[in-house]
């Protein structure tokens, strides 16, 4: 089944008072950054905080009354389980989500929140698939695929339409790829409103299932590694979204987890605005590569659900990337003053003691002597560099480690 402009203009029809038009705003911080003239489509601003709302509550609303009575079932590790989860709330229809093991306890939570009976089974996606089929056979329950379904393609194609209501002189879209729904759905509705618009894919290097296929011709599984990006760690592309990415993409390129962070804590603290991994990957390509000087271009943030536990880290990490946080072992004497002597010349520099911690037991302290790691906030990567320069001029023995 193809998935055409009529189609999505249709789903456009049927969002009712669920569904939001998402905001379309200019950042004068990623402008700067990259080059290009930049707008954010701002689609974690969704309800349940992403995109896939839009295709869940659109198979679901379009459900026969025989469907409606037998419930819809569904396997995901986050967004999708929530998007199904809460439009099944709205119609009131019954809903089982299957979710790995490992599933993050906050988004099995927050499934649950929305009046889904979850179910863990699995290790994996994969895994958790097949147990929902399972279910599906056995209940006569409809399967909300999380991309690969021509209803699901359509309604995130609104994203699409609403971009070009939004910025009709649009250059280019970047859209994150993880099995391809949202690609799918963008580019069947942007290439038939304006063909000259260059549309690109962009996947984790860890997952480039899409861009392997595509290379090769034929959808094809990867071993994947690892990515912070789980909402884009698919292993295998969709049928449907690989036969319309494949006569429609203009491009598709590949991003890694640092140049991620990065963006995310930019997104952070410039923008206010927290991203997920998945959804900061197509603004990730732009910061690190500048690939469009001049143009008008919108990377769609399609998502904003994080784990807490892994947002600490994401700033944490952020602030080493940026140069504003280092972290580095000093070897001194066990003497009074010894330490004094150290913090009187990284006040010198005007840099931020932010922890210490002593050490006098580790195999490599010696008798003697004691371990103290410091942890630095400083301005930037240049004042960070000379800080490690200032140490070096007075014969302090010090390792750097972040």
């Amino acid at each position: 089944m193809s998935v055409t402009y009529d189609d999505i203009v249709n789903a456009q029809k049927i969002q009712d008072n669920v569904i939001r038009k998402t905001s379309l705003t200019f950042s004068d911080t990623f402008t700067q950054l990259t080059g290009s003239t930049v707008y954010l489509k701002n689609e974690f601003e969704q309800k349940t905080g992403s995109f896939k709302l839009r295709g869940a509550y659109y198979k679901i609303k379009t459900l026969s009354e025989e469907e409606r009575k037998n419930g819809v079932v569904a396997a995901s590790a986050g967004n999708h389980a929530q998007g199904v989860a809460f439009a099944s709330m709205i119609e009131k229809i019954k809903c089982t989500i299957v979710m790995p093991k490992n599933a993050s306890p906050a988004k099995v939570a927050a499934t649950r929140g929305y009046g889904a009976t979850v179910i863990l089974e699995g290790k994996n996606y994969d895994e958790s698939w097949a147990e929902a089929q399972n279910i599906a056979m056995k209940t006569g329950a409809t399967i909300v695929h999380a991309f690969d379904d021509p209803q699901i393609i359509a309604a995130q194609g609104v994203i699409g339409l609403e971009i070009i209501e939004q910025l009709p002189d649009v250059d280019e879209i970047y859209v994150p790829i993880g099995g391809g729904g949202l690609a799918a759905g963008v580019l069947t509705a942007v290439k038939d409103k304006n063909p000259n618009v260059k549309i690109i894919g962009v996947e984790s290097k860890s997952f480039p299932s899409m861009k392997n296929s595509l290379d090769s011709g034929k959808i094809e599984t990867i071993g994947g590694g690892f990515t912070i990006a789980d909402g884009i760690s698919v292993r295998t592309p969709g049928k449907h979204t690989f036969e319309i990415i494949k006569d429609k993409i203009d491009e598709i390129v590949l991003v890694d987890d640092e140049e991620i962070i990065k963006t995310m804590f930019l997104l952070m603290e410039r923008s206010k605005s927290v991203v997920e991994p998945a959804g900061a990957a197509g603004l990730a390509y732009l910061v690190s590569k500048k690939p469009s000087p001049g143009k008008k271009v919108v990377p769609i943030l399609c998502g904003g659900n994080i784990d807490m536990y892994l947002l600490g880290q994401i700033v944490a990490k952020g602030l080493a990337t940026m140069g504003r946080m280092v972290k580095i072992f000093i070897l001194l004497k066990d003497k009074p003053g010894a330490l004094k002597e150290v913090v009187d010349e990284l006040a010198l520099l005007s840099a931020n003691i932010v922890e210490v911690v002593h050490d006098r037991l580790s195999s490599n302290v010696r008798a003697g002597t004691t371990g103290v790691t410091l942890s630095l906030e400083t301005e930037d990567q240049k004042h960070m560099d000379k800080l490690i320069q200032h140490l070096k001029e007075k014969n302090i023995d010090f390792k750097v480690l972040t």
